[in-house]
């Protein structure tokens, strides 16, 4: 701190406002002392408490009405939305003469407004940063469907000189890409291209890298686009419009639209003070606005209209031309306390706090090494570390490599953040084009790795060697210096390797590349394995039920799985999302062919009837899409016990099909199976998982030996914390890692080409007494040294093949003997 301070001390905290950073956090956001460390202003800032409660005072001792009466309290309520709108316009420096604020429900719908009614023509050209949000990327539609052109484009600055504007040429560039067009049969006219209107667009502040673009822009494209357009197939277009996208970059720096007249520019309020969300709007100058074409019109917007014949007078000011239906009335009245709260800190002394802890942060992660000399860490737009010239907002965004160069998978950091209370944000961010840009990812990469399946939001971080998005940690003006430096000492801890240890050091080697270096506490010989417990899971996330011996199918242990319950928009529910099914108990009698189910919740047990034959399950009560069918009262006396049980709606679904390979994604949407080798019901991975009882009890060792108050506060763990099928004793922790196959009794289990289980929070759910509690372990300590390729392994896979000849079962006590690498 004392380091930081010397370096920043000026800019940090707020020395001159009204609240210093320490009184803020101590007021403002107690909420935040449960040790959660918010890390995405980029994504959405935090609302203060102190902002809600004047919200709530406010609208608890003031009646607001619809504006659109007479009435006083409709009047005044007009009132306070034309003093929010005054509001928002001081805040970009716009002078009210000169441009209108059009509330909308968030700053995608404010792009998409001018977007829609934009005068485009044939000969109109629509150019855009490659640096834009998926959100200004769409108006490209609007653009190409009128025959207009659109074109993504770099821009380049040639010297760092803002504001330049000489004639020995500017100081930004702007190198154009491929031209996009769908009527490739127009043919321009020289003397048409006089006529059309033109956008360019660009955000304020890039929101993956951070990037702040010159806002010179503004003036160069309006004013000398033949100059900066040069050599590219626009220059000859005249009358150019300028969109920016401020959403992100507002927070902290506005553009100042008397410096710098935009045309349009956008912004999010939830992203300026966190409270609230579903509002934005467009600041538009009025001269722009008048040549916007807009179709629809609406209660709001409509001063006359006449039902049964094509009559119709619109409004004529901006904003009630394009509001469409009644203003969210209450939203805007929220805003003026989020304004009032920026004012009282001031955005120049939130972009000098929040800066500060941006640039700290990149000084950090582009300083360290592995323990070989390499690099860890690969920063995004952060070529500049001096605050005096720092062009990037407070965000931060960097892959992570590991000493042999390959790369760290976010997701992989992003599930150790969120172990260790950091909430950040990886992928992408719904900007394609610097995700493109900055990963150095060819069209032929982006194609293939559509190919291959990814999709935003999904599992695959690293493609054919290179990841497919970021990390992005970004700041606010809450976030202090304690919360950049634990996320600095978490990169450190989870991610870096010390250099190996020599002589009395052992050299790590085999599967698991991270294991610790410590020896075991205990070196007595181990006896040989042999099969503890056999344990089904009828339904998947619900509890499992121990038995002696039970019989093999095609799809692992009879039954096991074999059910799911999901919610009523098509979810699967799971422990994840309902930790209360694990309050749930099942159990099966196979002489009777009967499903019991019972909860705490639930005053008579529920019983199914599953018409088992031979023990080889059938399925003609339920379709190939596992669906019920038959007696439908009998499904809803089902369905209704199990919405009892959980606290939602729900439904009970069984897997039904005898041939179909489908199984559940790490998503939990339905997909091919990963191992396409088993035959598996609504497993996610796998027919089998094998725990050993010794590598349980080395996990004790080290949670005990890690955290006394987890020693005081949990039980031991048990095996059936993880969900086996099989749990095994004997031998030594971790023996099953080496395993090729097993044979347990009488029958032979192959590993399944996955290996070891991926783990995820799911093990952290405990069931005490009937409560259901969370925590961060044992999950934490698995990361710390079962941590490989991003996955966090813990037990072994199987799979089986059944020998149809004959009938197959396991029995617990039964002799295990493995098949070593």
């Amino acid at each position: 701190m004392e380091a930081f301070l010397k370096e920043f001390g000026d800019y940090y905290g707020y020395p001159d406002g009204s609240k210093n950073i320490k009184e803020i956090r101590d007021t403002e956001f107690k909420r935040l002392d449960k040790g959660v460390v918010y890390l995405d202003h980029a994504g959405s800032t935090l609302y203060s408490e102190l902002q809600m409660e004047n919200i709530f005072k406010d609208f608890t001792s003031n009646v607001f009405g619809n504006p659109h009466s007479q009435s006083d309290i409709s009047s005044a309520t007009s009132d306070l939305i034309a003093d929010a709108r005054h509001q928002v316009l001081e805040y970009f420096n716009a002078s009210p003469e000169d441009y209108s604020c059009i509330f909308t429900s968030g700053a995608t719908a404010a792009l998409k407004l001018v977007g829609e009614t934009f005068p485009w023509t044939q000969d109109s050209n629509f150019l855009y940063t490659m640096e834009n949000h998926n959100s200004v990327l769409g108006i490209r539609e609007y653009a190409l469907a009128q025959g207009a052109s659109a074109c993504a484009v770099d821009i380049e600055e040639v010297a760092n000189q803002p504001g330049q504007l000489t004639n020995s040429g500017p100081s930004i560039k702007v190198k154009h890409r491929a031209v996009q067009m769908r009527n490739t049969s127009k043919i321009q006219k020289e003397e048409s291209r006089g006529n059309a209107y033109n956008l360019f667009a660009f955000p304020s502040e890039c929101n993956f890298s951070g990037l702040r673009f010159n806002l010179d822009l503004v003036k160069l494209i309006k004013e000398n686009p033949e100059i900066m357009l040069q050599g590219s197939p626009f220059s000859k277009s005249k009358r150019w419009m300028v969109l920016i996208d401020a959403a992100k970059g507002c927070a902290t720096l506005p553009p100042d639209l008397l410096e710098y007249p935009a045309d349009f520019v956008v912004v999010s309020f939830y992203k300026l003070f966190g409270y609230p969300t579903g509002l934005g709007a467009l600041l538009v100058r009025n001269d722009a606005a008048k040549l916007l074409k807009k179709t629809y019109f609406s209660g709001g917007t409509v001063a006359a209209s006449i039902a049964d014949i094509d009559f119709v007078k619109r409004r004529e000011r901006v904003e009630e031309f394009f509001e469409d239906g009644s203003a969210s009335f209450l939203s805007i009245a929220a805003i003026r306390h989020g304004f009032k709260l920026l004012k009282s800190l001031t955005p120049s002394a939130i972009w000098m706090h929040t800066t500060s802890l941006s640039i700290y942060v990149k000084k950090k992660l582009q300083a360290l090494q592995h323990g070989n000399g390499a690099g860890v860490c690969v920063l995004y737009g952060s070529e500049n570390l001096k605050l005096s010239s720092h062009r990037s907002g407070p965000t931060v965004t960097f892959n992570l490599k590991r000493p042999d160069g390959s790369w760290f998978g976010y997701l992989e950091v992003e599930k150790l953040a969120s172990l260790s209370g950091i909430q950040l944000r990886t992928g992408c961010f719904c900007n394609p084009g610097a995700c493109a840009k900055y990963l150095d990812l060819s069209h032929s990469d982006l194609f293939s790795n559509v190919e291959a399946g990814h999709i935003c939001w999904d599992d695959n971080d690293v493609i054919n060697g290179k990841p497919t998005g970021a990390v992005r940690v970004s700041f606010g003006y809450m976030s202090t210096f304690e919360e950049a430096q634990k996320f600095i000492d978490f990169i450190i801890s989870s991610f870096v390797s010390p250099p190996k240890k020599i002589g009395n050091g052992t050299v790590v080697s085999g599967r698991f590349s991270q294991l610790p270096s410590e020896e075991l506490e205990s070196k007595e010989s181990f006896q040989s394995h042999y099969l503890k417990s056999i344990t089904i899971y009828p339904i998947k996330s619900c509890a499992g039920f121990s038995v002696i011996r039970w019989p093999l199918c095609r799809t692992g242990l009879l039954h096991d799985r074999e059910w799911m319950v999901q919610g009523l928009t098509g979810e699967i529910l799971t422990q994840k999302k309902v930790p209360e099914m694990s309050l749930i108990r099942t159990f099966i009698d196979l002489e009777e062919g009967l499903l019991s189910v019972e909860s705490s919740r639930c005053k008579d047990k529920l019983h199914i009837r599953i018409k088992s034959d031979s023990y080889n399950p059938r399925s003609d009560e339920f379709d190939s899409h596992a669906n019920m069918l038959g007696n439908h009262n009998e499904e809803t006396r089902i369905n209704h016990w199990f919405t009892n049980a959980i606290g939602r709606q729900c439904k009970l679904l069984r897997y039904s099909s005898s041939t179909s390979k489908d199984c559940l994604n790490r998503n939990k949407s339905p997909g091919l199976c990963r191992d396409l080798e088993s035959n598996i019901n609504f497993a996610n991975e796998a027919q089998f998982l094998l725990i050993s009882e010794e590598s349980v009890a080395d996990l004790n060792r080290r949670l005990e030996a890690k955290d006394e108050d987890y020693k005081r506060a949990y039980e031991k763990l048990n095996p059936y914390r993880f969900r086996p099928n099989l749990v095994i004793s004997g031998g030594e922790p971790y023996a099953e890692d080496k395993w090729r196959t097993v044979k347990i009794g009488d029958n032979t289990f192959t590993v399944s080409s996955l290996g070891g289980c991926n783990r995820c929070q799911m093990i952290n759910i405990s069931n005490e007494a009937g409560l259901v509690k969370k925590s961060n372990e044992p999950l934490t300590t698995l990361a710390s040294y079962r941590r490989v390729k991003g996955k966090i392994l813990f037990g072994t896979l199987l799979r089986y093949e059944i020998d149809e000849k004959r009938q197959c079962w396991i029995g617990a006590g039964e002799e295990v003997n493995p098949d070593i690498e």
